[in-house]
């Protein structure tokens, strides 16, 4: 008889002390039904789940005790802010210039002439914060990186002083972290706050982040996303939160009170953000009293095509990320 889950309702097999004294992960070939393949010859216990850290306890057993997990695998091992990641993404590792490199597919190495800075996460190695947005910046795009960086500004995982401190002359990723540092802005409370910013900014919009509204009286009656700064328009992103019934019945009140402290609010969804930018573009130009200009929307469009929050960006970061394996022929001997 198995028990249940008091939350899920899953099944929970008992696990008898013969698993339970088992490695978490083990290199070979084991032929014990504990154990689940995660690459070739690298296999996790099954009993211990089969969430990210469960993966990477397997993975880790393919690098050396200086290695770590850098790029998009530490940034979720961390659980920072991410866009979609496609299916494909390689489980990226940071490893000595001359330590072996796994070749097989679904891993990604980067080669270093010194140890970099890690940190463990529980029993996994993680590249330090300022070198996994680094190693990141390698692969992501600007709008990508805007969001983490924000993230990790939000959080105070790290300041912007760390973050230049590894942004040094020829080391892969410094460009692109420097300008997404530029542009980042740690007052942003979600990823989607990001793009929404990032969308004006990039458009020649100027905002106010997080601007508090206060009526005739001095009295403080909200907390807006984004201001259009030289207008009373407020500009902020609604999430599928905003749909459920108590959050309903505060928004309206809420938007009753910036009504009356001579402000107008405008939200918006993420299908907004990404698909119909255009039209955000205009509420904000028609605030301004500005003319609208169709060109105006294509520095955001050309930034947003490249990321992972697009179907073209996603496709180009599974080229790119993934290595070429080499090709063995049949027959041919080592």
């Amino acid at each position: 008889m198995h028990d249940h889950h008091p939350a899920t309702g899953a099944t929970i097999r008992p696990v008898s002390r013969r698993t339970q004294e088992l490695p978490a992960a083990v290199r070979g070939h084991p032929r014990l039904a504990a154990y689940v393949r995660e690459s070739y010859s690298v296999h996790r216990r099954t009993d211990l789940g089969d969430d990210l850290a469960a993966s990477l306890r397997a993975w880790q057993l393919l690098m050396p005790d200086d290695g770590c997990f850098t790029a998009l695998t530490s940034a979720a091992l961390r659980g920072w802010w991410l866009p979609p990641i496609p299916a494909g993404a390689p489980v990226f590792m940071a490893m000595g210039l001359d330590d072996p490199r796994p070749i097989r597919a679904g891993v990604r190495t980067s080669r270093h002439t010194r140890p970099i800075a890690f940190e463990c996460i529980g029993d996994v190695r993680a590249a330090s914060v300022p070198e996994t947005l680094l190693s990141c910046a390698r692969w992501l795009s600007l709008v990508d990186m805007v969001v983490l960086v924000d993230c990790v500004l939000q959080r105070g995982e790290c300041t912007g002083r760390e973050i230049e401190a590894v942004v040094r002359p020829r080391r892969p990723g410094a460009t692109p972290l420097r300008r997404a540092l530029a542009l980042a802005d740690g007052r942003s409370e979600s990823a989607y706050e990001t793009l929404l910013r990032l969308l004006h900014v990039l458009c020649g919009i100027d905002v106010e982040p997080q601007y508090v509204v206060v009526d005739e009286d001095g009295v403080v009656v909200a907390r807006a996303d984004l201001r259009i700064v030289g207008t009373q328009a407020l500009h902020e992103y609604d999430g599928d939160e905003h749909e459920e019934a108590p959050r309903r019945v505060r928004d309206r009140r809420r938007d009753r009170d910036i009504e009356r402290a001579a402000h107008v609010r405008r939200g918006y969804t993420s299908g907004d953000v990404l698909h119909r930018s255009g039209s955000v573009l205009r509420d904000a130009e028609r605030s301004l009293g500005l003319a609208h200009d169709p060109g105006s929307i294509r520095p955001w469009l050309a930034e947003l095509r490249k990321s992972l929050f697009t179907p073209s960006g996603q496709a180009e970061f599974v080229r790119r990320a993934n290595p070429r394996l080499p090709v063995r022929e049949r027959g041919a001997t080592a």
